[in-house]
Formats: C-alpha cells, sequence, structure tokens
C-alpha cells in the first residue's frame, strides 16, 4: 500500500483509481472470509477490520491531501495573480520610461540637427573667409571692416575718421584724433597673409626656413610702408598702428619673429591684433575723457566764480532784508504795547459803577477817565 506524505500533492483522477482499488481489495477479502471458517474466518475478520480502518484512515489522508491541494492552488493563484500585477505594473513603468525617453531623444535629435545646420553654414562661412582671405583686395576691405567695428565700438565718432587722407596725399585706413601731444595716430589694416601660409604649409626645414625669411621680409616692409607714409612730423602722433586682424598672424610673430618686433618699435610702428587694439583704444577714450575735462575746466572755474559772486550779493541781500525785519520786530512790539495799555483802560472803565451816580457833566465824565499817555 502507498504511503503519502501530508504536503505531498495528488491528482483528482489519483486519487479514485487508489479508492477503488482499495475497496476492491476490501471486498475480496471480506467474500473470502464469508466463504472460509474456523480460525481462517477469524483472522480474515480481523485483517478485514484492518483494511477498513486503513481504508478510513486512507480516506482521511485524501481529504486532508485534497484540502491541501486546494489551498496551495488558491495561494499559487494568489501569487501568479500578484506576479502577474506586478511584470503588469513593470512593463507599464517600462513603456513610460521608453516613451520619455524616445521623446527626449527626438528633441536631441532636433538639436544635433539644428547644430549640424549650423555647423554646415559655418562651413560655408568659413569657406567664403578662406576666399575673401586669399584675394589681396577682398583682404584689405576684411581688415578695414574689422578695425572699423572695433573702433565704432569703442570711439565717438567724432574721435576718428576712417579713410582720411594727409597732407602727402597718402590714405589712411583709420585716423585716431588726438590733440597735440600725442597728436592723431595712424592706423593701417594690411597683412601679408600669404607668406604666413606658405610659413605653416612648409614641409621640410629647409623650405620653413625659406618661407620663414619671406615672411619677415614682407613684414618688415609694411611696417617700413607705414613708417614712411602715415608718420608726419607736426601732423600724426610719432607712433603709428599696423592692424593684423588675425590673432594667429599676431601670436606667430610675438613668438618666432621677435626681432621683427624691436625692428617695428625702432621704426614706431607698433603691431597690434584685435584683442591689443581693443585695449589700445579703450586708453585713447580715455584719454579723450581727460582732454575733454580739461578743456572745460576754464569754464567750469568761470563758472565758479560767478556763483561765488551770487553768493554775495545775496548774503547781502539777506542781511538788508534781515534788518527790515528786525524794525518791523520793533513796531509790533510798540503796537502790542500801546493795544495793552488801551486794553487795560477798558477794563477799569468797564469796572466803574455807573448805577446809582448822578449825570455827569462832560467835565464830570472825562475826570473818570485815566489820564491820556503819550503812547
Amino acid at each position: 500500500m502507498a504511503v503519502f506524505s501530508k504536503g505531498e500533492q495528488v491528482s483528482p483522477d489519483q486519487v479514485i483509481l487508489l479508492f477503488a482499488a482499495f475497496t476492491l481489495v476490501v471486498l475480496a477479502i471480506y467474500v473470502i472470509a464469508r466463504r472460509g471458517g474456523g480460525e481462517e474466518t477469524s483472522s480474515l475478520s480481523e485483517t478485514a477490520e484492518k483494511l477498513v480502518t486503513a481504508q478510513a484512515e486512507l480516506a482521511g489522508r485524501i481529504s486532508q491531501l485534497t484540502e491541501n491541494q486546494a489551498a496551495a492552488q488558491k495561494l499559487l493563484d494568489e501569487r501568479l495573480a500578484d506576479v502577474t500585477k506586478r511584470v503588469g505594473e513593470s512593463l507599464e513603468k517600462t513603456s513610460q520610461k521608453a516613451q520619455t525617453s524616445m521623446t527626449e531623444m527626438k528633441e536631441r535629435l532636433a538639436v544635433i540637427d539644428a547644430a549640424q545646420k549650423n555647423i554646415t553654414e559655418l562651413s560655408s562661412q568659413v569657406v567664403g573667409l578662406q576666399d575673401i582671405l586669399a584675394n589681396k583686395q577682398a583682404r584689405g576691405a576684411f581688415g578695414e571692416i574689422r578695425l572699423n567695428d572695433l573702433v565704432q565700438n569703442v570711439l565717438p565718432s567724432s574721435a576718428y575718421e576712417t579713410q582720411a587722407t594727409l597732407s602727402n596725399g597718402k590714405r589712411v585706413d583709420c585716423l585716431i584724433r588726438l590733440p597735440n601731444p600725442p597728436g592723431s595716430i595712424s592706423i593701417d589694416a594690411k597683412f601679408p597673409l600669404e607668406s604666413y601660409h606658405a610659413l605653416h604649409e612648409a614641409g621640410d626645414e629647409a623650405t620653413r626656413k625659406e618661407t620663414a625669411r619671406r615672411f619677415g621680409t614682407d613684414v618688415m616692409k609694411h611696417v617700413r610702408d607705414i613708417a614712411e607714409k602715415y608718420i608726419l612730423p607736426g601732423e600724426t602722433a610719432e607712433t603709428a598702428l599696423m592692424f593684423l586682424p588675425s590673432e594667429a598672424v599676431y601670436g606667430e610673430i610675438h613668438a618666432n619673429f621677435p626681432d621683427i618686433v624691436e625692428k617695428s618699435f625702432r621704426a614706431r610702428v607698433v603691431i597690434v591684433s584685435p584683442s591689443t587694439l581693443w585695449a589700445t583704444l579703450n586708453t585713447v577714450r580715455a584719454v579723450l575723457k581727460d582732454v575733454e575735462m580739461r578743456e572745460q575746466a576754464g569754464a567750469i572755474q568761470k563758472e565758479v566764480h560767478t556763483l561765488l559772486e551770487d553768493i554775495v550779493r545775496l548774503d547781502k541781500r539777506v542781511n538788508s532784508l534781515q534788518k527790515h525785519f528786525d524794525l518791523a520786530e520793533k513796531d509790533i512790539r510798540e503796537i502790542n504795547t500801546s493795544t495793552g495799555k488801551i486794553t487795560r483802560r477798558g477794563e477799569v472803565i468797564l469796572s466803574e459803577d455807573l448805577s446809582e451816580s448822578e449825570e455827569l457833566t462832560e467835565d464830570g465824565a472825562a475826570a473818570l477817565l485815566p489820564p491820556r499817555s503819550n503812547d
């Protein structure tokens, strides 16, 4: 006979088959007991009773197993429902996160597309700038425009003149007008870009030395031209500026060609870049403000002197007015004295008992009055 543990699960079909088999065994033993006799019958009866008892126990265990199986099935259904719910919630959250990620990805893709368009436009602008810098005439116009933008942003329009013609007939790109000293400052906006590009494109050391020599020669030629054309004694300042609209060219000269910088100082030509020119123009603006303040100093002193004269005149008039106030105060005090005497005399007259007196003559009535005062 098979024995099942308490926690073991048995299917309904297995339970029915076991119960039917056990019932057949019990019936067979009962039939044999009925046909036999004596001791065998007694032994079979005991066996049948044991089988009946075992059948009852088996039925109880089968019932218990069925209940356990139902409870386990219920627990399994609950856990399955809970797992299904959690999986559903997790899938929903995952779907929401995926949707949010897709939205953010679309926004970032839109930003990337916009940046790509800007890069494309910038590339076209860089190509256009290269075309401009490749042409000498266009490069000069580019330098003049950059120079004009810097000057317009820092100085007032009355402090400079573009394309100014000097007394020698030469036309300078920009002339900063300052009083003597130091005088007007000339600024030229042309620069040797071809030799600079050749210097950076040199492959071997020999080519680099040759291009470096040519670059230095071009820069010094430009420095000498500025010194000869735009520095005029008595008309301009003793120093002129050579404007390089490229910070790279300016950095190359100061880093690798210190002799050119020194020679340009000796020629009284200062090489400037956009950043250094901006600082120079701000210094010029401060000088212009100082000059303007000095020009206005005389007028300010004259106005202050006139103001002091008006203050002295006002002080005299205030003193005169004070004297009038003092006289008026004296008159008011005398008037108050007279009104006080009149008031006291009236009170004396009112205090006299005239109800029982005889008719007074004109002289008698006058005698009742107090003597008149000169006041």
